[in-house]
């Protein structure tokens, strides 16, 4: 069995679903408009910039989750799917997905579990390593559990996670990790079959240097 790592925003998503989820609240009306709106749009250019403090913005993400309780973060967030998620869920993303069925598939992401764990089930992908938002007695508390995934933290999750499992990347012959940013370069570097996915222009010019493949998932 091969291992297969997917990237989410912006490779299996055709939009980044941290930033849609803010968008989401923000058109609700649970976050004010003024106040947030500009925010988001600066941390989204701040993680497309390779720029991102991953713990400024997780501060900003997490907060929300704990002024509501769960049970109508899970309302809003099965409307969030219907509105925001599935329209950008990329076609050729679910192809790609199915072709990997026979191997080991995990989903990385930066983005909390909260949001991405219905879109791995949407994908059919059982294994998702994400930030992990902390929580006391069922309802978040704002904080984050661990290490957040990012950068080098997705390589020290993705680690942990596989020595949970009596394994580390060198038991599988063969590994894929699909990507679209310069933010996933360590862990492309680690795998036997990088691919840039759409890449940004810093991820493609160094998959261009190292003969990295270079796909499109758009359609």
């Amino acid at each position: 069995m091969n291992l297969v790592l997917f990237d989410l925003d912006n490779t299996l998503l055709s939009g980044d679903s941290d930033f849609e989820w803010a968008q989401f609240l923000i058109e609700q009306g649970v976050l004010d408009r003024e106040v947030y709106e500009a925010q988001n749009q600066t941390f989204y250019e701040q993680y497309k910039n390779g720029t991102l403090d991953i713990h400024e913005f997780l501060d900003f993400q997490l907060k929300p989750l704990s002024r509501h309780p769960r049970r109508v973060l899970d309302d809003w967030h099965r409307k969030f799917m219907q509105k925001k998620i599935l329209p950008i869920v990329r076609p050729r993303g679910r192809a790609l997905i199915e072709r990997h069925r026979a191997d080991l598939c995990l989903i990385v992401t930066a983005t909390n579990s909260f949001v991405t764990a219905p879109i791995a089930r949407e994908f059919g992908i059982d294994n998702l390593i994400a930030t992990e938002p902390a929580h006391a007695g069922g309802e978040f508390t704002g904080d984050v559990i661990g290490a957040p995934c990012f950068r080098e933290g997705k390589v020290r999750r993705l680690e942990d996670w596989l020595a949970g499992r009596g394994q580390s990347l060198t038991s599988f012959a063969q590994s894929w990790f699909y990507s679209d940013s310069l933010n996933d370069l360590p862990l492309l570097a680690r795998v036997t079959h990088p691919v840039a996915v759409d890449p940004d222009a810093t991820l493609r010019a160094h998959a261009e240097q190292h003969g990295w493949r270079i796909i499109s998932l758009k359609d």
